[in-house]
C-alpha cells in the first residue's frame, strides 16, 4: 500500500481535521465529533438538509455542505455508515424550525441508521424529518416499477439531488415541497460507471479485488461492487458508447429532452481523460437531439484511488432547470 498517510487508524480523523482547517468560513463540527459536519451559517426558518455515508468518497457528502446545497453531513469510517446517534447530532444542529430532509444513498447500513435517527429526532426532540433515498445506478438492478422498492445503488447522481433540493430549501419552500423536488430529481437521474483499477481501504492495506492491467469493468460500484461486464480495455469512445446506450434507454431519455450531465472521476482519472469522455458524450447527445443545459466535469464522488469514471444524466423540466441554475457555494461546489 502506497498512500500519503500516517497511521491507517487515524486516516479519517486527520483528513477531517485538515478539511476544517481549509474551510473555517464554511464548515465546522458539532458535539465534539469531527464526523458530524455542519454549515457555519444557520438560516432560521429554512428546511435543513442532511446527508451522510462512508468516508473515502470525497468530495461526496462532506464537500457539499454550504450555501445553496446541504446544511449538515455525517460520515463513518471508510466505506462504513455513520451511526444513528451521530446523525441525530447533526439533525439537532441544523434544525431551524422548518424540519429536516435526509438525502442519502440506497445502502442498507445508511437506510437503517438514518431511519433510526429520524425516529429519535421526532421522539426526543420533536423535529419532523423526511427522507429521500437516491438510487440511480443503472448497472446495479433493473428499473423499479412504481409499486416496487428501488434496489439500485446511489452513486454520483445524488449530487444533482443535493443541488435541486438545496436550491428549493434556499428559496424557503416548505419541507413537503423540498422533499417533492428531491424525489423528482432522484427519479430523473441515471448513472453508470466503469472501473480500471481497485482501491485500497487504509485499515485493510490491500486491494479488495483484482483486475488485470489490460482490463476494465463496466458498471462497477463505488465500493468495488460487481459490475455487468468485465473485458479488455477499450477506447474511450467505445466505453462511452456502451455506457450512454444503457443510460439513455433506461429512463428512457428521448429526442427533445434537456439534461444536465455529470462526468465524474473516481479518484485516479485525469481531467484530460474526463474531457475526452465529455467530447464523446456531447457527440452522442447531439445525434439523439438531446440538449445539454449544463456540463459538470471533475471529481464529485470518488472511491479513494480507483481509476475510472461515471456518467450521470439528469432529465430537466422548467422547474428543475431553474433550481440547477441557482447559486451555491460549498467547499467543493461553487456556482454563481
Amino acid at each position: 500500500m502506497k498512500k500519503i498517510i500516517n497511521k491507517p487508524e487515524n486516516y479519517v480523523n486527520e483528513m477531517l481535521e485538515g478539511l476544517y482547517i481549509a474551510y473555517p468560513e464554511m464548515i465546522t463540527y458539532t458535539e465534539n465529533d469531527l464526523h458530524c459536519l455542519v454549515a457555519i451559517r444557520k438560516q432560521e426558518g429554512k428546511v435543513g438538509i442532511a446527508t451522510g455515508g462512508g468516508s473515502g468518497h470525497l468530495p461526496l457528502f462532506l464537500g457539499y455542505v454550504g450555501e445553496g446545497m446541504l446544511d449538515g453531513c455525517c460520515i463513518g469510517d471508510v466505506f462504513q455508515s455513520p451511526s444513528a446517534e451521530q446523525m441525530l447530532a447533526v439533525t439537532k444542529e441544523i434544525d431551524s424550525g422548518a424540519g429536516v430532509l435526509y438525502i442519502y444513498g440506497n445502502y442498507n447500513g445508511d437506510i437503517f441508521n438514518f431511519d433510526m435517527a429520524a425516529e429519535m429526532a421526532d421522539f426526543e426532540e420533536g423535529i419532523r424529518v423526511e427522507s429521500v433515498v437516491a438510487g440511480e445506478d443503472v448497472a446495479s438492478a433493473p428499473p423499479a416499477s412504481p409499486s416496487d422498492k428501488n434496489t439500485r445503488r446511489g452513486v454520483a447522481g445524488i449530487v444533482f439531488v443535493y443541488k435541486c433540493a438545496g436550491a428549493a430549501a434556499a428559496r424557503r419552500m416548505n419541507l413537503d415541497e423540498v422533499k417533492r423536488i428531491a424525489e423528482k430529481a432522484a427519479a430523473n437521474v441515471r448513472t453508470m460507471g466503469v472501473a480500471l483499477t481497485p482501491c485500497i481501504v487504509p485499515r485493510v492495506g490491500k486491494a479488495g479485488f483484482s483486475i488485470g492491467d489490460d482490463e476494465m469493468e463496466i458498471g462497477m460500484g463505488i465500493h468495488g461492487e460487481t459490475g455487468i461486464r468485465r473485458g479488455k480495455l477499450e477506447s474511450a469512445d467505445k466505453i462511452v458508447e456502451e455506457m450512454m446506450e444503457k443510460i439513455l434507454n433506461d429512463l428512457p431519455y428521448q429526442s427533445g429532452d434537456n439534461v444536465a450531465v455529470l462526468v465524474n472521476g473516481l479518484g485516479a482519472t485525469t481531467l484530460d481523460e474526463q474531457f475526452i469522455v465529455t467530447r464523446k458524450i456531447d457527440e452522442i447527445l447531439k445525434v439523439q437531439n438531446i440538449g445539454v443545459h449544463r456540463y459538470y466535469v471533475g471529481e464529485y464522488a470518488t472511491a479513494l484511488e480507483m481509476a475510472g469514471f461515471s456518467i450521470s444524466l439528469l432529465k430537466l423540466d422548467a422547474e428543475l432547470e431553474e433550481l440547477m441554475d441557482d447559486p451555491a457555494h460549498t467547499p467543493f461546489f461553487c456556482q454563481r
